[in-house]
């Protein structure tokens, strides 16, 4: 081919054509892609932002004398703003056309023909626009209209409104389709979106979003080497970046994975608009406006198949239609029935479920005209075959990616996080390709990002593949952060003398922990600060906490005669007990000391009410939902034994009062590893309304859970954000003195396990690294599924080049610390492994299981 019968597409939506140094991009752009490719470039553009929406009130009927005189005078101010005269003939005949739309006789009757020629008028003024603006700066664009070259194609089915409103087009050329295109001499060309010649010679509508299916067409008629949709975001994300900040970008794509998050709810990409280029094999980017430099996502048939989800999205809005009828098992021809009713009323079905007397389908406004008046009919229709429930709004939550069938096993947190709502339908394509569920939409408010942060956590989304995964949006707004180097890596000497003389040994870096212990010092908010014993009591960690000012916080009587064996002279009043289900003497003997008591649950009162009569206690509260990084570790909601449900308050304050209980105290600890800062927050606000109701409330404790990072990838915990949310509450409630609970946030950095190497064997292509100890000696990889880096100290200089998994010597599965770690090729048995990460529920969880030995414990304080 030559260079005159080459072209690329490129595409703008409405954010890229709303100011004049966006059409300078555009215009530079263009000209960069026919330089350096030697192909001729059409560019298809949007409405300015915002247009098309007062377009389709008008075509409603709303105010249309006004609505019209309003965007003549915007588009004419945009004319100036791009040095302009809005006199010049193609611009005021533009103008004009727009105007006189609101006089047209078909406007009383909201004739759909009429209404399609409203909707057309925001693309034809935006590109004649544009054309005159890259003219004046010296650009040999010419202006076509796409109502010339894109025709309109009926469908079985279709209603009258789709007919002329969200209309396909023919993407297989007329026989000379292509050579009077190729005849226009320009080699710039700018076209509208959206806009099509319908069948009777009058505009069609491509619906909305319709500007990429408009540039698709094109690609797929020209044989484009490539369409680029060019727009206000860096390309397609593994979730909605404005909820999920650490949602990243997704680099390459086949056609069928991008399809599918376009159709489940990513708005970045219209999903008509991969049809025409997968048929045609024209590869796509989306690619962003303002940062034109960023690679964006390419979607072609050459991507590499990578197992797992790719990608997490929400529709909102979605219409569930359930059909029961005892009458409908074993009936021949009843779906055929209840399916011609929707097709009678033009409405296409997304979702269905199925049983032997129940069908529950989805209808998406996306893709139907589904008004109140449309449900009304349809249930009347559905009423003669079977019972009919409209169950609206909902919210649709899907996950996309290859195999989904074979990652069920590793989606067990996503399961038990939709178990705590109320799911009206799960629907698993029969491709393979993407898992739904379909929920309330006012259950659905926060749980994309919760559920992002838990397939990233269970290795479901291979974040760490970098040929799908690019950098998270953060980085892209803010810069990749800067991640200290760890401790261990400038200790590497003394670590390697240490394991020399044994392993498996844990080494606790002390400077670390008083790094940690001042950074939360800092945070004014908080008044008490109890070190969660539980996490590591190394008395070496609890002396050095003591030290600035830390208190303790205990869960067994163990745990107390160890803080106050450690530290003697340690006041009792520092140290909080806050066990659960604990036998009578533990509480005896928290007493006795003097320590601040917690109880969780009236039956305590009730079963030994002279031990409590006369006391000061605090009480923790259960508020009905859990949170954290493992279904495991979550500690609220009614799946969780901890805390008292707070529909229960005013019955335990009733029996406090009869025992004279004074409730100094009110405390709250949902889950661990919660990367949400407004988490802390919301607990904090909540427990100060139901303080108000307890005159001798003094303070409020919002537990621990604080998060660490444990994925090299993962920012740390912005603490400024959190007490930036704290603060408020803080103002507000003074009177409250607010306590919190840190555990592994203190100390989980601050310590390793070294492990040696034993045996290296690769079975059916699994390669793994054998040590001396597993599970045994950390439990949270097999307990929680928790990540840990992994490194060889030995050969830490060396390329990591190779994939291990890495396992211990336990008589168990489940005795992987690590899977498909990158290692030096060269790790040999002897080599020290370095287990990151460690210092927290590490040699606390250690066990002597198949009787093999505990880890020796290090101190390194220099």
């Amino acid at each position: 081919m030559t260079g005159h019968d080459r072209w690329i597409v490129l595409k703008f939506g409405g954010t890229s054509v709303s100011r004049r140094e966006r059409w300078d991009t555009i215009g530079r752009l263009a000209r960069e892609r026919a330089e350096t490719t030697g192909a001729r470039v059409l560019v298809v553009v949007s409405a300015l932002s915002g247009v098309t929406n007062e377009l389709q009130a008008i075509a409603n009927g709303d105010a249309i004398e006004a609505r019209c005189a309003a965007l003549v005078e915007r588009h004419r101010a945009f004319a100036v703003e791009l040095g302009l005269d809005p006199a010049i003939p193609p611009v005021a005949e533009r103008l004009q056309a727009l105007a006189t739309l609101s006089g047209d006789p078909r406007a009383r009757e909201l004739d759909l023909a009429w209404q399609a020629e409203v909707l057309a008028q925001g693309e034809l003024l935006s590109s004649t626009l544009g054309v005159a603006y890259l003219r004046s700066q010296g650009l040999g664009f010419e202006w076509c209209d796409a109502r010339d070259w894109l025709d309109a194609m009926a469908l079985p089915n279709q209603s009258a409104w789709s007919l002329r409103l969200c209309v396909s087009c023919r993407t297989q050329p007329a026989s000379d389709w292509r050579q009077r295109f190729d005849a226009q001499p320009a080699t710039l060309l700018l076209t509208q979106g959206f806009i099509a010649r319908h069948g009777d010679g009058g505009s069609a509508i491509l619906g909305r979003g319709g500007s990429d299916t408009s540039a698709a067409c094109f690609g797929a008629l020209l044989g484009a080497e490539r369409v680029e949709i060019w727009t206000d975001v860096p390309g397609m994300f593994s979730a909605n970046p404005r909820e999920v900040p650490e949602a990243r970008l997704l680099a390459r794509l086949d056609y069928a994975e991008a399809q599918e998050i376009a159709t489940t709810g990513a708005k970045v990409l219209h999903p008509r608009s991969i049809g025409p280029c997968r048929e045609s094999r024209v590869p796509m980017a989306i690619l962003d406006t303002s940062r034109p430099d960023l690679p964006g996502t390419r979607i072609d048939a050459s991507a590499a198949t990578v197992p797992g989800v790719k990608a997490i999205s929400r529709r909102n809005g979605i219409v569930l239609v359930s059909m029961e009828s005892v009458g409908m098992w074993q009936q021949v021809g009843f779906l055929a029935d209840v399916f011609e009713r929707f097709k009678r009323h033009g409405l296409s079905v997304d979702l269905i479920g199925s049983s032997e007397t129940n069908v529950t389908v989805s209808l998406d406004p996306s893709d139907n005209l589904v008004s109140g008046n449309v449900l009304e009919a349809l249930s009347a229709d559905l009423a003669q075959v079977c019972r009919v429930k409209v169950i609206v709004p909902c919210a649709a939550i899907t996950l996309v990616g290859r195999g989904m069938r074979s990652m069920l096993h590793r989606l067990s947190d996503i399961w038990a996080t939709f178990g705590r709502e109320r799911v009206h339908l799960v629907s698993q394509s029969s491709n393979d390709l993407n898992l739904t569920f379909v929920v309330d939409e006012a259950d659905a408010d926060g749980l994309v990002p919760l559920l992002h942060e838990e397939l990233v956590r269970s290795g479901a989304m291979p974040m760490r593949d970098g040929s799908v995964f690019g950098p998270t949006w953060q980085e892209i707004t803010h810069g990749r952060q800067a991640r200290a180097t760890p401790w261990w890596v400038e200790h590497r000497d003394a670590l390697l003398q240490r394991a020399a003389q044994g392993t498996p040994r844990y080494a606790y870096h002390l400077p670390t922990v008083r790094e940690r212990a001042r950074a939360l010092l800092a945070v004014d908010a908080v008044d008490r600060r109890s070190y969660a014993l539980k996490a590591n009591p190394h008395p070496a960690i609890l002396r050095a906490l003591a030290e600035v000012g830390y208190g303790f916080e205990c869960v067994s009587l163990g745990e107390l005669e160890h803080v106050f064996a450690t530290m003697p002279g340690l006041a009792a009043e520092r140290v909080l007990f806050t066990p659960s289900f604990a036998p009578r003497d533990e509480y005896v003997a928290a007493l006795a000391r003097g320590c601040i008591v917690t109880v969780d649950n009236l039956e305590v009162l009730r079963q030994w009410p002279g031990l409590f009569r006369g006391r000061a206690l605090w009480l923790r509260l259960d508020l009905g939902r859990g949170a954290g990084h493992h279904d495991k570790v979550r500690t609220g909601g009614s799946d969780a034994k901890f805390g008292l449900p707070v529909a229960r308050l005013d019955d335990f304050l009733a029996a406090a009062r009869e025992l004279d209980v004074r409730v100094t105290g009110l405390h709250a600890h949902l889950g661990s590893g919660v990367q949400a800062a407004a988490h802390w927050r919301d607990v904090y606000a909540e427990l100060c309304l139901l303080a108000e109701r307890i005159p001798t409330v003094d303070t409020i404790d919002i537990g621990g859970g604080l998060p660490v990072p444990y994925v090299a990838e993962e920012a740390p915990f912005d603490l400024a954000t959190w007490e930036a949310g704290l603060a408020p509450i803080k103002a507000a409630y003074p009177q409250y003195a607010l306590a919190i609970e840190p555990g592994r946030y203190l100390v989980a950095e601050a310590g390793v396990l070294l492990l040696t190497a034993t045996q290296l064997v690769d079975k059916d292509g699994v390669r793994r690294v054998g040590c001396d100890a597993g599970m045994n000696a950390l439990l949270r990889p097999a307990l929680y599924d928790a990540w840990h880096e992994v490194a060889n100290l030995s050969r830490l200089d060396n390329r990591n080049d190779a994939d291990f998994d890495v396992v211990g010597p336990i008589c168990e599965s489940g005795d992987v610390l690590a899977r498909q770690r990158r290692l030096p090729s060269t790790t040999a048995p002897g080599d020290v492994i370095l287990v990151a990460d460690a210092g927290a529920y590490g040699m606390a969880m250690a066990n002597t299981y198949n009787l093999r030995a505990l880890p020796v414990e290090d101190i390194l304080d220099d």
